[in-house]
């Protein structure tokens, strides 16, 4: 009975660590890290071997530079300031807070968009530079969609074979 509740915690886990895509302020790593420790002290400590939490660090990391890099790259490519990069980020926390779900694609945009026309540039400048922030948001979550689906499932290879 306890493995089956542990089981649904586990599965809730998994869920839960893709609806951090849409808000973040729910941590997906540290969610999906909570459904594999559940297995591993819960169900058996014994299946999931050095080379998973090894194999798991590195996603790890991938997960957590995948926005910050993705929104990066894109508000740079597309002519955004630095001020731009870095209240993008800053926006797309915000955001899901605002207008969840859609807050996480808005308010980074009006933020980039306000922010380079602060800086005295053309609307059009600051335009595509909002749209260089809804690109990098949108490739950040698909990174993080993959890269957690991965992740699940070496979960999944590592506890049958």
């Amino acid at each position: 009975m306890i493995d089956v509740i542990i089981w649904i915690l586990i599965i809730a886990m998994f869920v839960l660590s893709f609806v951090g895509i849409l808000y973040p302020i729910i941590p997906s790593v540290l969610v999906l890290w909570i459904g594999f420790v559940l297995y591993h002290f819960g169900i058996n400590g014994d299946e999931l071997g050095f080379l998973f939490w090894s194999v798991m660090v590195v996603f790890t990391v991938i997960l957590i530079g995948a926005d910050i890099i993705a929104n990066s790259y894109f508000v740079k490519k597309f002519g955004g300031s630095k001020w731009g990069e870095r209240l993008a980020g800053v926006a797309v926390i915000v955001g899901s807070f605002i207008y969840p779900p859609f807050g996480i694609l808005v308010v980074p945009f009006v933020v980039v968009l306000v922010v380079e026309m602060v800086q005295k540039r053309t609307l059009q400048e600051a335009f595509r530079a909002s749209i260089g922030s809804l690109i990098g948001f949108l490739s950040g979550a698909l990174a993080k969609v993959v890269v957690q689906f991965i992740m699940i499932i070496a979960f999944f290879l590592g506890i049958i074979f």
